[in-house]
């Protein structure tokens, strides 16, 4: 007998979790550190544990056991299949376990359960859609470096390839080199070593250098213009002839969103609620099948 529901949003960032009764509201929230799949499966699900500890603590309820509960978990790197049937496999004993992708999660408590599309870009940038034949897909969110154009670490190592290139004399040296120089290193050396060392938290970052330098630079304009572009372009790949409402979510798209082309503009909607909202959607959903 599942007695507590919980959705969980899990990232690099953190994990937040919400707890609940089968049909009923919002008891409690909690949170905890990050719980990405590709920071390790075990630091995930402490993380986790940990994250419905404090919701319980927040409702004023002893924690109830893992056996009573149904787990609607969205976690960042779910569409790793390695990842994910490792994670499931470790599971500490929940009566019902979902995993999702975050950004699924993302979609589906920003429609509140109804068909839609979301662009996401912050750290990382991926559309996804969800039909009203229950069919999905999905569009850029390739991983960093290689993918994920428009998001905030690609504005960011985008920003520092420019300030490599002032260096030797390909570019000039503007606003933005300027400020890229001072964060992360003024001579060749010390740049290439900050550039080796970075990963796709570090690159992001520098993404508020290149909104703030805009106005001042055309370099920055430019590479703005182009996440646009490239944010334009993934929201048309997700549902080309614009029947579906679309939500723009994260730091930067919300930043970027009133730029994006107007065919893309007009499916706009502000986004129902958040993505632990939407991992509580999905367990509902799945213990009202089973009763």
């Amino acid at each position: 007998m599942v007695d507590f529901l919980i959705g969980v949003d899990g990232g690099g960032s953190g994990t937040r979790a919400l707890l609940a009764r089968p049909g009923g509201a919002v008891l409690g929230h909690g949170e905890a550190g990050p719980s990405a799949l590709g920071q390790g499966i075990g630091p995930a699900w402490v993380q986790v544990q940990q994250a419905v500890r404090a919701a319980f603590a927040n409702a004023g309820l002893a924690v109830a056991p893992w056996a009573h509960c149904g787990l609607a978990a969205g976690l960042s790197g779910a569409n790793n299949q390695p990842w994910y049937d490792k994670f499931i496999a470790q599971n500490p004993g929940f009566g019902k376990l979902l995993v999702e992708t975050d950004s699924f999660v993302m979609l589906v408590g920003a429609h509140a359960g109804q068909p839609g599309a979301i662009v996401a870009a912050g750290t990382g940038a991926i559309g996804e859609v969800l039909r009203a034949d229950g069919s999905r897909s999905s569009s850029n969110g390739w991983g960093f470096p290689v993918g994920d154009e428009g998001s905030g670490a690609w504005l960011g190592l985008h920003a520092a390839q420019l300030a490599q290139q002032a260096m030797d004399g390909r570019a000039e040296a503007g606003p933005l080199v300027r400020r890229v120089w001072a964060a992360c290193g003024s001579e060749r050396e010390s740049l290439q070593a900050w550039c080796g060392n970075a990963g796709q938290f570090a690159y992001a970052q520098l993404a508020p250098a290149v909104f703030d330098c805009e106005a001042s630079d055309p370099a920055a304009a430019a590479l703005l213009d182009r996440a646009v572009s490239a944010l334009d372009a993934t929201a048309l790949a997700l549902d080309a002839p614009g029947h579906l409402p679309l939500a723009v979510l994260g730091s930067v798209g919300k930043r970027l969103a009133h730029r994006l082309s107007p065919e893309v503009r007009r499916r706009c909607v502000t986004e129902a609620a958040g993505p632990a909202d939407g991992a509580l959607t999905l367990i509902r959903r799945e213990i009202e099948t089973d009763r």
